[in-house]
């Protein structure tokens, strides 16, 4: 791994960071506005007090950090490799260039030694999962990287009672930031209720130490923030649009790690953009809300 100089000097001086994917700005973002809000989200992590480590393999190095022109590559390459942790030795192997997904990044970043991570929403089971077994490689990665993940939820495409259930047998703790309801990515509220909840980032930071001092930070934690609700997409619309998609993908013959990018930018057309700024509020979101939580924790 290549630790970026700032992210090295922060670790070392026992200073806040916040890991950010990669995926979000190769795969889920549009071009050419992909790496303007790649540098915005870093920009919400300086201004909450931390220091951003967006995370990538670039010419078969997992780099921690990533200078402009690294971030500029990743955002620009149409040929770049979505990496998740089975792919990551492969893809370094070969010299290539990876954009790191929830659980890769979840991977690198814990290896690096930052406990704080912020992305858009958090894979999970996919419908009809009975049948085809398609689960996100989130899911387990998290059961056993000591990392916090702060997420709007689950993407509304996948099965948010599932997920949550996996999620419990799977020992990954989740508390909802200002909220009793678990978020729904575009929604800020999934219909799933919480069994905890948190109303600052001390709050958070004071989880992260209990968990250290009991010996349960060897699995991850997420900390789910809604979108704030005038933000949010109106629900008919969502609906609409999410079923729509769903037979799309269906009759496409779209499936497994596909089905994300593939509905994503399907609710981005059909819904005239409004997906994609939902998206990009609540991704700002996280990046800061994680800022904040890695000063506090960091301050004691």
């Amino acid at each position: 791994m290549l630790i970026h100089p700032e992210v090295t000097a922060a670790l070392a001086a026992g200073g806040p960071v916040v890991a950010l994917e990669s995926t979000i700005i190769s795969h889920g973002l549009p071009r050419p506005d992909n790496l303007r809000i790649a540098r915005e989200i870093e920009d919400a992590v300086r201004a909450g007090g931390a220091v951003p480590a967006t995370i990538a393999v670039v010419d078969g190095t997992a780099r921690i950090g990533l200078d402009d022109e690294a971030l500029s590559r990743v955002a620009g390459d149409p040929d770049v490799t979505k990496v998740s942790v089975r792919d990551i030795a492969t893809v370094a192997a070969r010299g290539g260039v990876g954009a790191t997904t929830v659980a890769s990044t979840a991977h690198l970043a814990a290896r690096a030694g930052i406990k704080v991570f912020a992305t858009g929403g958090l894979g999970g089971v996919h419908r009809g999962a009975r049948d085809t077994w398609d689960e996100s490689a989130d899911l387990t990665t998290l059961s056993r990287t000591p990392i916090l993940i702060v997420c709007a939820g689950v993407k509304s495409i996948l099965d948010v009672g599932a997920t949550l259930e996996r999620l419990e047998t799977l020992n990954v703790g989740v508390l909802g930031y200002r909220t009793d309801r678990f978020p729904g990515f575009y929604r800020a509220d999934s219909g799933h209720p919480l069994d905890w909840r948190v109303d600052s980032p001390g709050a958070v930071a004071d989880v992260l130490r209990a968990r250290a001092a009991l010996g349960t930070d060897v699995y991850g934690l997420v900390l789910a923030n809604p979108i704030a609700t005038e933000h949010e997409l109106d629900v008919e619309l969502h609906d609409r649009v999410l079923a729509a998609g769903l037979r799309a993908a269906d009759v496409a013959g779209v499936h497994g790690k596909d089905v994300t990018p593939f509905l994503l930018d399907f609710f981005h057309r059909e819904t005239h953009g409004a997906s994609l700024a939902a998206n990009v509020v609540l991704v700002l979101g996280n990046a800061r809300l994680a800022a904040e939580v890695a000063v506090a924790y960091c301050a004691a």
